[in-house]
């Protein structure tokens, strides 16, 4: 089969490897898409989480099941599923409670074990999730960040009528200020440099864009809302936006953290401390695909304008992960093997 295979920093092929072989409680699934995530492109930069010495990426992918292990009772082949990649040791105080996405041991399909940017890939039966027949496989590929999202928002102070700001217009910006909508955000600002991507954002629940680079867009927010948004939310990752994120929120107000930091960061703790603000944080997602698709299956989430392309995955570094580096323009990819 064709599989995308990270030999490093800057070396991925498309090659034909051999296919794995289910086991008793596995599930062998014929991939019909798989998003291209930012911790995609910082593994193809940089290399900061893979472990093996060569390994095939991609943990956001959905398919149908063509065959199944002995002891797999749940699903058949033809079943249409999507995959939640994580999954945590099972034995530690973490895991125990339920909070597996942070686990000091927690595995990744795409990053510990091969991935869905593959014809076919081999997952627990654990990790599978039957579709509805009403969820299209591309939207069913969208789940792994929405379910990120709603965590994001399950574990913040978030409320119906609460305004809320957004740093950052990525895919994960992208569907939080959706779902920000339709959990019943008063007001929702984003802010993004990229021209393309603001417009998006006016189409997927903001009611405010704005951009860093020529607006003031802390004392916009706070000018328009009294003093500070009741949540913020920071989806970029760098300086700037933590900072920001952090300035506008109201007194006793929270901002949430959503991103991952590539460098340490400085900030001044009397800004936090002055009006009482709460920093909280959130990594990944714990049991809560079930309701990703049942909201995006009914239609409660407008979620198509993130897709921005479908490629080969013949064509998954130039026209995918180069482009996605390189042209902001581009948003969620598809890749279809």
């Amino acid at each position: 089969m064709k599989a995308l295979m990270y030999y490093g920093a800057k070396n991925v092929k498309v090659e034909d490897v051999k296919e794995q072989e289910v086991v008793h409680d596995s599930v062998k699934i014929k991939v019909k898409y798989a998003g291209i995530c930012g911790t995609d492109l910082h593994e193809y930069l940089h290399k900061n989480f893979v472990t093996a010495d060569q390994m095939i990426l991609g943990h956001e992918f959905t398919g149908e099941i063509v065959e199944v292990g002995e002891s797999v009772l749940k699903f058949k082949a033809g079943d249409r599923v999507a995959i939640e990649p994580i999954w945590g040791c099972g034995e530690c105080d973490t895991c125990k409670t339920g909070n597996y996405n942070i686990c000091a041991n927690m595995k990744s399909y795409g990053i510990h074990e091969n991935g869905g940017f593959a014809e076919y890939v081999v997952v627990k039966e654990s990790k599978v999730f039957a579709l509805p027949d009403t969820l299209s496989f591309e939207r069913a590929a969208l789940l792994e960040p929405i379910a990120v999202v709603l965590q994001a928002i399950r574990k913040s102070s978030f409320k119906i009528g609460d305004s809320v700001a957004l740093f950052g217009a990525g895919p994960i910006g992208l569907l939080l200020s959706e779902c920000l909508r339709a959990a019943g955000a008063s007001k929702i600002f984003v802010a993004e440099v990229s021209d393309e991507r603001r417009e998006l954002a006016l189409k997927m629940g903001a009611d405010v864009v704005l951009n860093p680079v020529k607006e003031d867009v802390a004392q916009i927010i706070k000018d328009s809302t009294n003093g500070g948004v009741d949540v913020s939310f920071d989806v970029a990752g760098i300086e700037a936006t933590f900072n920001q994120s952090l300035d506008v929120v109201k007194p006793n107000g929270e901002f949430m953290i959503v991103s991952i930091f590539a460098e340490p960061i400085q900030y001044h703790p009397t800004l936090q401390v002055v009006g009482e603000k709460r920093i909280n944080s959130s990594l990944g997602y714990n049991n809560i695909f079930p309701q990703a698709i049942d909201l995006l299956s009914k239609g409660s989430l407008n979620v198509d304008s993130v897709i921005t392309s479908i490629i080969d995955l013949d064509d998954i570094v130039e026209d995918g992960l180069e482009k996605l580096i390189n042209d902001k323009k581009q948003c969620k990819i598809l890749v279809k093997p």
